[in-house]
């Protein structure tokens, strides 16, 4: 019950409406940071204006009562200031003109949070110093947290430091000298101007994961990028700041680059926690900058899944827009196929049926290729699974694994701190998912009634036979009570004797192999906390991809039109997306297609800016099209019928006969292209035959007894 507490605590917090003013009185006062009930730090920007013909009486503002007006200055007809010592909790800040008066009620929040996230992770490793803000903050002397000078810190805090650096014409950033270097490059900003390159840098500490803020001190445009990073972590840990947070391009351009190391899914996967801090690091940059033109989103992979998920949960306050690259439509739906990876390939390994790498695409349903090397075997021959996924099942699902092995936990206190720690992607967003009787997060993985190949038996590349050998001998995956320590190569022990790339220690096997049932109140909680991407946006979205599908790469081409279909179900309507692909065949030659959409997304805002009242759909410049490219970014095609054939009946596009897309393996048994089905519904098996499911296929009363042993509930009735 508390975590079910904590999650409706968390969904009203993020998605309840609140107003930022009181509207139709003589006098308004607005938060231009941050919603009025989610301010943190103790300071937010304030914008006070008069109405109804009072514009030339004195205003006055009080914080709690104490006057501050002398922060305020003239912004157009208002008058705007950053007002600061606000108490951690409820506040009040009042605006007085002659005889009226407005109050507007702020809540405020501790620059460590949580505004909404829920209780804090603990441990969590410290990255302060290894990062170049110093050693973190002592916090307590409780022997919790990073051993430090003068105590402890759990959350992991550091003084915000300022620095000037400049680009070399080398190519890298340098701190910069009192004088003007001679390896000094210039940059030519968005207005034609050419200054030299050099860039002001804040970086800090905002909700215990570190920050950057950074933008050319000749040139700031007005506008922002916020640069999100991908990969897969498990959390407890600061994480550092990646590259993008000096983004050459942008900050050549003028833009200002926001970043953090919370928004980097290889720190942690908990976008509640990775949205709560965006909100944050977007408040700081309005009360030092003000308001931009717009902030757009830029960012691949887990970077992209960002975009996605911000936008639908927090509509422009976090990006006005956004550029995924790589994307899926969320993280958490991955899981579903993702996990049947490994079960399919310790099936397929070793059975002369699938020993040709190319037929495996039937169970696995992404591509696979004769050639491409294996990385375990070190012949040619692998698949997506094995090239873009291995290692995550063990890595999202087993409390015992992990890949974290910072040096920073050998100052963590107490003693064996990190051993306590449930490694799995349902523990690093236990507020979400809940905590089942035993004690561990909640698990949405399950596949029962999943009949796996499905539609290479009804296509006729399965017998019979072998769909259901395949369907009574994958297994599943035990519960996290029950897993026990992973073996090699993901624990270097007595390799290769104790071989198992496959977590087969992990797995329910038999004939029939039992299946597992996903936990119904893990679903019921993430698809209402705001972790599954639903369709719900509506911002201008550039979605590129290089196609990567010959180099087995995990982000396989359909997801961006399973985000499509998503927005589609949703309202249908994705007018607001475009999907562009650039060719990355045969040798990953690597065109980026990021400077034109940027350029593009500046028309849009434009357009946006000068006609709200057309929509966003209804502002998009000529080159906000569906389109592909050549590898050096020349067009193939583009327009509204380039992707045809994809999500509709018509004959394929020019770009979809260009790029062949590939699937999952939830999709070969029968579901839809936007997955996101945890538990399908179930249907008896004489049913699904009755109803034709099966194709050609008529079984025999031998086969359907076999069907009714394998799947004693029943099948996926999709």
């Amino acid at each position: 019950m508390k975590a079910l507490a904590v999650l409706i605590m968390l969904t009203s917090l993020t998605i309840a409406p609140s107003p930022a003013h009181a509207s139709g009185a003589p006098l308004t006062v607005e938060v231009l940071s941050s919603r009025p009930d989610q301010v943190s730090g103790g300071d937010a920007l304030v914008r006070v204006r008069q109405t109804r013909g009072h514009k030339n009486q004195k205003i006055k503002v009080l914080r709690n009562g104490e006057d501050v007006t002398s922060a305020f200055t003239k912004s157009g007809d208002a008058l705007q200031g950053l007002v600061t010592g606000l108490t951690v909790g409820n506040n009040t800040i009042t605006a007085v003109a002659g005889p009226s008066r407005q109050n507007l009620k702020v809540r405020n929040h501790p620059t460590e949070g949580p505004i909404f996230s829920g209780p804090h992770q603990q441990p969590f490793v410290c990255k302060t110093e290894r990062s170049g803000l110093g050693p973190p903050v002592a916090d307590n002397q409780d022997g919790q947290g990073m051993r430090v000078e003068g105590g402890w810190s759990r959350d992991c805090f550091a003084p915000t430091v300022t620095d000037r650096l400049y680009r070399s014409t080398d190519g890298t950033f340098k701190p910069m000298p009192a004088d003007r270097p001679a390896d000094m490059s210039t940059t030519t900003l968005l207005n034609g101007r050419t200054v030299d390159f050099v860039v002001r840098r804040e970086r800090g500490v905002i909700n215990r994961f570190l920050y950057s803020i950074a933008m050319i001190e000749d040139g700031w445009n007005g506008r922002a990028i916020y640069r999100f990073d991908g990969g897969v972590a498990i959390g407890h840990n600061q994480g550092t700041l990646g590259g993008g947070a000096l983004d050459p391009y942008g900050l050549g351009k003028g833009y200002a680059i926001l970043h953090s190391s919370g928004t980097r899914t290889s720190t942690h996967y908990n976008l509640i926690l990775g949205g709560e801090t965006a909100l944050m690091l977007k408040e700081r940059f309005i009360e030092q900058y003000g308001v931009p033109l717009y902030t757009v989103g830029v960012g691949g992979s887990g970077g992209a899944i960002q975009q996605y998920v911000y936008g639908q949960n927090y509509g422009d306050r976090v990006i006005d827009a956004a550029i995924p690259q790589y994307s899926y439509p969320d993280m958490v739906t991955q899981t579903i196929h993702v996990g049947d990876c490994e079960l399919l390939e310790r099936y397929m390994d070793g059975n002369p049926r699938w020993a040709r790498w190319e037929d495996r695409t039937a169970l696995i349903g992404m591509n696979a290729s004769e050639t491409v090397p294996n990385p375990y075997t070190g012949t040619p021959g692998s698949d997506e699974c094995v090239n873009g996924w291995r290692g995550l099942t063990p890595l999202t699902m087993n409390p015992l694994w992990t890949s974290n092995n910072d040096p920073e936990w050998a100052l963590m206190d107490p003693p064996g701190v990190k051993d306590t720690v449930e490694w799995t992607h349902w523990d690093d967003a236990r507020n979400v998912y809940g905590e089942d009787k035993a004690g561990y997060a909640r698990s949405t993985w399950g596949n029962v009634g999943v009949q796996y190949g499905l539609k290479a038996l009804r296509d006729g590349v399965l017998t019979p036979a072998e769909f259901l050998d395949v369907n009574a001998k994958v297994g599943s995956w035990k519960d996290a009570s029950e897993m026990v320590q992973e073996g090699c190569p993901f624990v270097q022990t007595a390799c290769p004797a104790d071989l198992d790339p496959w977590s087969t220690r992990n797995m329910n096997l038999g004939d029939p192999a039992p299946r597992r049932a996903p936990d119904p109140i893990a679903i019921r909680n993430v698809e209402r906390s705001g972790l599954v991407f639903r369709g719900d946006i509506d911002i201008p979205i550039i979605d590129w991809r290089h196609y990567l599908e010959e180099q087995l790469d995990m982000h396989n081409a359909h997801q961006s039109f399973a985000s499509r279909k998503r927005m589609l179900d949703h309202d249908g309507d994705a007018g607001n997306q475009v999907i562009w692909f650039t060719d990355a065949r045969p040798n990953g030659e690597e065109f980026d297609q990021t400077p034109q959409a940027l350029q593009v997304i500046d028309a849009w805002m434009a357009n946006l800016r000068k006609h709200p009242e057309r929509g966003v759909a209804g502002n998009k410049p000529p080159e906000a099209v569906d389109r592909c490219f050549a590898t050096d970014g020349t067009p193939i095609a583009s327009g509204p019928r380039v992707w045809d054939g994809v999500l509709n009946d018509r004959a394929p596009g020019a770009c979809t006969r260009y790029f062949p897309l590939y699937s999952t393996s939830r999709i070969v048994a029968g579901g839809p292209i936007e997955g996101g089905v945890y538990a399908c519904k179930l249907q008896p098996v004489e049913r699904a035959i009755t109803k034709g499911l099966y194709g050609a296929w008529k079984p025999t009363s031998a086969e359907r007894a076999r069907l009714k042993q394998i799947f004693p509930t029943g099948v996926c009735d999709y």
